[in-house]
């Protein structure tokens, strides 16, 4: 009874899974043909530049420190993957550590994207007092010397990222795993809007970063359960 419930939780969180991406893709899609990014961003900013821009508390605290609070709760997980705390400990040393590589693939992806980006930061933009074009992140093959790399936004990752908790906690603790996802959502719109005030991103930057760290965390999730039940079936056969 124990192993098919299991099985028809993972069934479930495998619907929802893919379910918010699909659902997620068309609202990120609806808002980039809505072409409301750079309306948006000049409620913030304008040829003069970003008043924000060097605000102590969004540029300290909620930039800098904020990273490095996410890099020390990575540690954290890391080294709970041997000694667990709380609810980490009805997961298997399998999982544990199954949940900290997806929280630092989704960081990876985004950050690979970003380098391949042609889109600027729009503080570099020249309608914002900087000296660059603005290229849409659709346009891969543009690029202008010198810019590019802004785009999806990489800080929001140091809160979405974590999202992949979701998929390994529902099924062994659902209450902790709604608990985490709200965290990780909070985290990584807070993060992200922050460095939208200072005119670090478009609120598209941060809206794709959060639907690419929930779809990578899906797919690695789905990749290792999938290997799961193949090394099952070849124990049982």
């Amino acid at each position: 009874m124990r192993v098919a419930s299991r099985g028809g939780g993972r069934a479930r969180v495998s619907q929802i899974g893919a379910w918010v991406t699909v659902i997620g893709l068309a609202v990120i899609g609806l808002w980039d043909a809505s072409a409301l990014d750079r309306p948006v961003e000049h409620l913030f900013g304008n040829a003069h530049g970003f008043v924000w821009k060097e605000n102590w508390y969004l540029a300290h605290v909620l930039h800098d420190q904020a990273k490095k609070l996410s890099w020390l709760v990575l540690l954290g997980l890391v080294l709970m993957i041997r000694w667990p705390l709380g609810g980490l400990r009805r997961l298997s040393v399998r999982e544990r550590g199954e949940m900290v590589v997806a929280i630092v693939l989704a960081v990876l992806t985004v950050s690979l994207l970003k380098q391949l980006s042609a889109t600027s930061c729009p503080w570099s933009l020249k309608e914002f007092g900087g000296v660059r074009d603005y290229i849409s992140h659709w346009d891969w093959q543009l690029r202008e010397p010198g810019g590019g790399q802004c785009f999806p936004a990489g800080h929001a990752t140091s809160g979405f990222a974590f999202m992949a908790g979701w998929f390994w906690l529902r099924d062994a603790s659902p209450r902790l795993a709604t608990h985490w996802l709200a965290v990780a959502l909070l985290a990584g719109g807070l993060l992200g809007a922050a460095q939208q005030v200072r005119g670090a991103h478009f609120t598209s930057h941060t809206l794709w970063s959060a639907w690419i760290c929930w779809t990578v965390s899906w797919l690695f999730w789905e990749a290792c359960r999938r290997l799961d039940r193949s090394a099952r079936e070849v124990a049982a056969g």
